[in-house]
């Protein structure tokens, strides 16, 4: 790896706070880019933590069905609206913050009132509208963590007031790399890497290289700092009790980015994941109160274009 280096070749900010970049790391030997990009796109999806809402506690709300009067969205589409706000953090410690609003208004995410540890990276991130005089106020819980996490998992003491939220804590959006090979005057081959980070914002494609390299090194220095044990214990599986697990059975439903009716009938089912999901075959799904056809057919083909699912 001698000259190994990388450089910075875009860096780009969209309006709504998401972030871009691509990378180059160069001087690679042949074979080393495929198992470094594996490796970097594997730890930027999985291993960088975020900040985000986990619950609410909505005055006068007791449940995700209920109403609020004089407000156009029903509790389903404020919570779907609050997931999409962004958050940077400087701790990862638990907080807190309030909205207290007094219609008529038009309210965004800037309308809340953060702890000093968070920033909101989308300010005008929409959350809904009171049409009348009446008053919307709502309590957050915030967590910091990585990965995804369903509604109950974050709540380490589960409080009746509050109206728990399936978190997605993960500040990566998507990463993807190429690799080229380059031949110098003695035809000797390197590699060079292409890598291309999207962000959230609440985290810089820069600090997510930096920070998922530094995750790689902490994690090989532990194995090198531990001496290899003379006896390794034995553990028997049998091979005939060993079930296949589906990779997508965790993944909630709200990342097939459905339309609003065919998303509130699965919730209102306790449908809330794609293993929950899986449990229903076509006919039984459109039995579901308010799930038409065109609902049916729109959750069939989202699930085969997105994640090669098809229903049985």
């Amino acid at each position: 790896m001698n000259n190994l280096y990388i450089k910075c070749l875009k860096s780009e900010k969209n309006e709504s706070g998401s972030m871009y970049g691509q990378f180059l790391i160069n001087s690679l030997q042949p074979g080393q880019g495929i198992t470094v990009g594996n490796l970097l796109r594997r730890v930027l999806l999985s291993d960088l933590g975020g900040t985000t809402i986990t619950a609410v506690r909505i005055a006068g709300v007791k449940d995700e069905f209920s109403i609020i009067p004089g407000v156009r969205e029903d509790i389903l589409e404020i919570l779907l609206n609050l997931k999409g706000i962004v958050f940077k953090n400087r701790t990862t410690d638990i907080s807190f913050g309030r909205l207290k609003i007094k219609g008529p208004a038009v309210i965004t995410a800037d309308s809340i009132q953060l702890p000093s540890n968070l920033e909101i990276v989308n300010p005008n991130h929409y959350i809904a509208t009171i049409s009348t005089s009446n008053v919307l106020e709502i309590e957050f819980k915030f967590e910091y963590g990585t990965g995804y996490k369903l509604a109950g998992q974050t709540f380490c003491e589960k409080s009746e007031d509050f109206l728990q939220i399936d978190a997605i804590f993960m500040p990566i959006q998507k990463v993807d790399f190429k690799i080229e090979n380059i031949y110098d005057n003695s035809n000797s081959i390197t590699e060079r890497l292409f890598l291309n980070i999207w962000t959230n914002g609440s985290l810089s494609p820069e600090d997510a290289i930096l920070s998922a390299s530094r995750f790689i090194v902490e994690l090989f220095n532990s194995i090198m700092e531990n001496k290899f044990t003379q006896q390794i214990d034995k553990v028997e599986v049998a091979k005939d009790n060993l079930i296949p697990i589906n990779p997508h059975i965790n993944i909630a439903i709200e990342e097939l980015q459905l339309s609003v009716r065919a998303y509130n009938c699965l919730k209102r089912a306790e449908i809330n994941t794609i293993g929950d999901l899986l449990e229903y075959s076509p006919e039984k799904l459109q039995e579901l109160k308010n799930f038409g056809r065109k609902s049916a057919d729109e959750v069939f083909t989202t699930l085969k274009n997105k994640l090669g699912i098809v229903l049985k």
